[in-house]
């Protein structure tokens, strides 16, 4: 049988998706075999306000989606911080999220409200992390704070894993942004909310309107859980938002990962992996 080779797949991915085809448990450590440059990061600073926000739209992610995060975020942030969810139904939130009223636009759903975040007038006077609600914090995350401080941060799309380093397009599930940056997101947005149906997401929309002054987290601490982690395993067959893997298994951690996204499927709460099971909490 011929070897299946995918385009900037590493020896350890094709190492795990071949043993996933086969039913074979997977380690959950990655083998350190290339050498990595060491990243330099500050301390955070203490006269700064911190806030770590997610927003929650609609029916699709229930409140414990908001809670786990809550609770995930509490259990690996030493950095003193405000948690706050923007949302229009605070229905079941865990009494130590702060809630903020999200401002309804007429036809704008779900991720299509995250350019409203971008807002120097939301409110909060500081240093904003957004997160999105289907991730797994396993590790201590105040590096995203310290790391280039000032400067706006997001992750480099997750098709990156084809691509490499020069894939220059954004992933927004998680961002970080002082106070006023980049308003022009919110302004150009407000102005003409019909981009939302020119462009297919708001990470798109982002892109396009942030075109420099922009740094990419380092791509070994927040990792796509299906691609990177667990190799692009084949999927089951079923409707947008209940299929999983065909075959469960451990995924590749490298030591550095602090945070595993979930896009597309499967989602945290229908993922039959172990792993999963046991950190999403």
């Amino acid at each position: 049988m011929a070897k299946k080779y995918i385009p900037g797949e590493t020896k350890a991915q094709r190492k795990a998706r071949k043993n996933a085809s086969k039913g074979i448990t997977l380690s959950a450590k990655a083998p350190q075999s290339e050498a990595r440059k060491p990243v330099i990061y500050n301390t955070p600073d203490p006269t700064k306000k911190y806030y770590v926000i997610c927003l929650k739209w609609g029916s699709k992610y229930g409140p414990e989606y908001v809670n786990k995060l809550y609770r995930m975020v509490q259990r690996n942030l030493t950095v003193n911080h405000e948690f706050i969810c923007f949302t229009e139904n605070p229905s079941n939130l865990d009494t130590g999220i702060k809630i903020r009223d999200l401002e309804l636009l007429q036809g704008i759903e779900g991720w299509w409200y995250k350019p409203t975040l971008f807002n120097p007038s939301l409110g909060l006077e500081g240093t904003i992390l957004f997160l999105d609600l289907d991730m797994i914090i396993f590790r201590n995350i105040d590096k995203l704070f310290s790391y280039k401080p000032g400067e706006f941060i997001i992750i480099r799309d997750f098709n990156r894993h084809l691509v490499g380093d020069s894939y220059d397009k954004f992933n927004s599930s998680i961002f970080r942004l002082d106070t006023g940056q980049h308003a022009q997101v919110y302004h150009d947005y407000i102005a003409d909310t019909s981009v939302s149906r020119r462009f297919q997401g708001d990470q798109d929309w982002i892109r396009h309107a942030i075109k420099n002054n922009y740094s990419y987290w380092p791509n070994e601490w927040i990792q796509s859980y299906k691609w990177e982690m667990r190799g692009k395993p084949a999927m089951t067959v079923g409707a947008r938002g209940t299929r999983d893997f065909q075959v469960q298994g451990d995924p590749i951690v490298l030591d550095e990962t602090s945070i595993a996204v979930f896009h597309g499927d499967p989602n945290p709460h229908y993922c039959k992996d172990k792993w999963v099971q046991e950190n999403w909490n």
